[in-house]
């Protein structure tokens, strides 16, 4: 039997126009990218401008920049008035690189050909099970980050950027406390870590990563922190470092499959004091048909690196194997949630 939805007067959905408009989803993907490249966003932070006079100032044809600025607009990014002026919306304002955690670099970087020829090659990953990025390149995807500085670069400012928006909200959702040290692992370029100690003058923090990573940190710049942080290079999957008191895994699970997780989480574990707390950030999973911003990214991480986001059950699972135990799982008003867990007894 067929499920039918039905809109609100009732009549059944177009489904010819729904599948063609679901299949030329990669067309939105580039008109995105283009917008972004173009920096339409920028012109129009002074007030509406036509397609005509921004095209002068992007360099591009104003008949064809229209057109992908009012696909835009049919999804919220821009908006076009009746004398046919474009218009700053919310999401095209984020697209703006002259604003406080602008989204600019996370665009352009998730639409970057290396993401588009791995998610072309999508069906492989479904029959072998295997990241198509792999088989696109040549090697995995953190082997040929290391060896491509460009997009390596391109990638650290584009997890930074798409990072902004959500470490004030992870630092002022957790209880941190007012005293100890935050080892944040796999940190990046520490923007959570800047968050968290910004909020509790009493912490120290511990920055942990690869070297391109922590040489390009957010902290160094900031008066605030002199002298309460430190920056450590190395690899997770080795060891990391000991004696702090919260451990903060943000974006890095879900980059793995459970294996290797596990061995990450195992590391923590040995480093952590028996009263320390565990905290990782990622999207939980809901149950049901639901949109959700997680089961996106769960096919953008099995297709890129062979990770994937997981469910309440999932994590309990992965934490009870490395010696761990879940205590809760705190939402917040953005898309990841923080998972806590302490040291099994």
């Amino acid at each position: 039997m067929v499920d039918t939805p039905e809109n609100g007067d009732g009549g059944v959905r177009d489904v010819t126009g729904q599948l063609v408009e679901h299949a030329l989803g990669h067309l939105f993907s580039a008109a995105l990218r283009t917008a972004a490249l173009c920096r339409a966003a920028d012109h129009l932070a002074a007030g509406p401008r036509t397609a005509e006079q921004l095209a002068e100032l992007t360099g591009t044809h104003a008949g064809h920049l229209r057109r992908v600025l009012r696909f835009l607009a049919t999804r919220g990014v821009f908006r076009e008035d009746g004398a046919g002026a474009f218009h700053l919306t919310p999401l095209a304002d984020a697209l703006r690189t002259d604003v406080p955690d602008s989204l600019h670099p996370a665009v352009v970087l998730l639409t970057d050909q290396a993401f588009r020829r791995t998610s072309a090659g999508l069906e492989e990953t479904v029959r072998t099970a295997g990241p198509s990025f792999e088989r696109a390149f040549g090697k995995p995807f953190f082997a040929y980050l290391a060896e491509d500085p460009a997009l390596r670069e391109l990638f650290d400012s584009g997890m930074a950027s798409l990072s902004g928006p959500v470490d004030a909200v992870i630092a002022g959702t957790y209880p941190f406390p007012e005293k100890g040290t935050v080892v944040d692992v796999g940190g990046g370029r520490g923007g959570l870590l800047r968050a968290v100690l910004r909020g509790r003058p009493g912490l120290t923090g511990v920055l942990f990563d690869q070297t391109p990573a922590v040489s390009t940190n957010l902290l160094g710049g900031d008066e605030e922190l002199r002298g309460r942080w430190r920056a450590e290079s190395g690899d997770f999957f080795a060891e990391v470092p000991a004696g702090g008191d919260i451990y903060v895994l943000k974006h890095v699970l879900h980059d793995w499959p459970d294996a290797d997780c596990g061995r990450i989480l195992r590391n923590c574990r040995a480093a952590m004091a028996p009263d320390a707390r565990l905290l990782i950030v990622d999207c939980v999973l809901p149950s049901g048909n639901e949109p959700h911003i997680g089961k996106t990214l769960d096919v953008a991480m099995a297709a890129i690196v062979d990770g994937q986001e997981r469910t309440e059950d999932e994590f309990a699972a992965l934490l009870v194997g490395a010696g761990l135990r879940l205590t809760r799982i705190l939402p917040t008003d953005t898309f990841p949630s923080i998972v806590e867990a302490v040291a099994a007894p």
